[in-house]
C-alpha cells in the first residue's frame, strides 16, 4: 500500500497576515488533507476557518500535539499516513519543528519511511535574522534563556563571549511580559561595541525591527509591551 506524506504546514506568526503566507501549494494541500497533528485543536480549526478555502472543517480529524504531554504516543497519531492518508503538522504560529512542537513527528515519520514535506512559511526567527543586519551564515537559537536574573545575565555574558571568538549571532525569545525586563538586562550588561537587535511582531502591520550597538541602544527608549519579539546580538 502507497503511503501517505507528512506535511510540514506554517500558519501565520502575526494577526491579519494569513494572505501572506496563502500559497498555491499550501492552498492544495489544506484542500486534500484531512488528517492534521496540530498544537492546539482550537487554534488549528481557527486558522484553517480563516483561510476561507471551502473546507469543511467538522469532516477534518485534529490530534494535539502539546509539548507538554508526553503521554502522547506519536505512533497512534501516524497511522493513517500509515494506511494511505496525507497528515498535515500544523503550530500555532510559524514553522512547525522550529520552537514549536512537531520535531517528535517528523523523526519517527522518517523512521516509518514517510516522506516528510515541508512547506514555505514565515519563521519569526529567519525573519529576525534577516533584518537584524548581523551574520546569517554563522548563528544560534538559544530558546528560552534563565528567568533568575543572576543566571540570565551569567547566560548572556557567555553567549557575547562565545559570539566574539566565533563570530555567531545569537538568537532568543522570551514570553512577552518579560520582553522589556529582558531589553533593560541586555542594554545593562553586553558591552557597548555589541550589537543588539529586536524584532517585534513580526509580518504585521506595525511590524518593526531596531538593530543598532548596545552604545547607541543607552539612549533609546523603547516599549515592547506584550508584543512577541525576537531579540538578537552580535559582538
Amino acid at each position: 500500500m502507497k503511503k501517505g506524506h507528512i506535511f510540514l504546514i506554517p500558519s501565520a506568526i502575526a494577526p491579519n497576515s494569513k494572505n501572506q503566507i496563502l500559497t498555491r501549494q499550501l492552498e492544495e494541500v489544506l484542500q486534500s488533507t484531512r488528517y492534521f497533528i496540530v498544537e492546539h485543536a482550537r487554534e488549528a480549526r481557527r486558522f484553517i476557518s480563516s483561510l476561507k478555502l471551502g473546507i469543511v472543517i467538522e469532516e477534518l480529524s485534529f490530534s494535539e500535539l502539546d509539548k507538554k504531554k508526553q503521554e502522547i504516543n506519536i505512533g497512534q497519531l501516524l497511522k493513517p499516513a500509515l494506511a494511505g492518508e496525507n497528515i498535515g503538522v500544523l503550530s500555532d504560529a510559524g514553522c512547525p519543528g522550529v520552537a514549536d512542537p512537531g520535531a517528535e513527528v517528523v523523526k519517527l515519520a522518517h523512521e516509518l519511511g514517510l516522506k516528510v514535506i515541508p512547506l514555505v512559511g514565515p519563521s519569526s526567527i529567519l525573519l529576525a535574522l534577516m533584518g537584524s543586519g548581523m551574520s546569517g551564515q554563522n548563528f544560534r537559537f538559544n530558546g528560552y534563556l534563565p528567568i533568575d536574573n543572576k543566571e540570565l545575565i551569567s547566560k548572556l555574558k557567555d553567549l557575547e563571549s562565545h559570539s566574539r571568538r566565533h563570530n555567531e549571532t545569537q538568537i532568543f525569545i522570551e514570553t512577552p511580559y518579560r520582553s522589556d525586563k529582558i531589553l533593560a538586562v541586555l542594554k545593562n550588561n553586553l558591552a557597548l561595541s555589541t550589537r543588539l537587535a529586536v524584532a517585534i511582531n513580526l509580518n504585521a502591520n506595525d511590524e518593526l525591527i531596531n538593530s543598532m550597538l548596545i552604545e547607541k541602544w543607552k539612549n533609546h527608549k523603547l516599549i515592547i509591551g506584550k508584543t512577541p519579539t525576537v531579540f538578537l546580538f552580535q559582538s
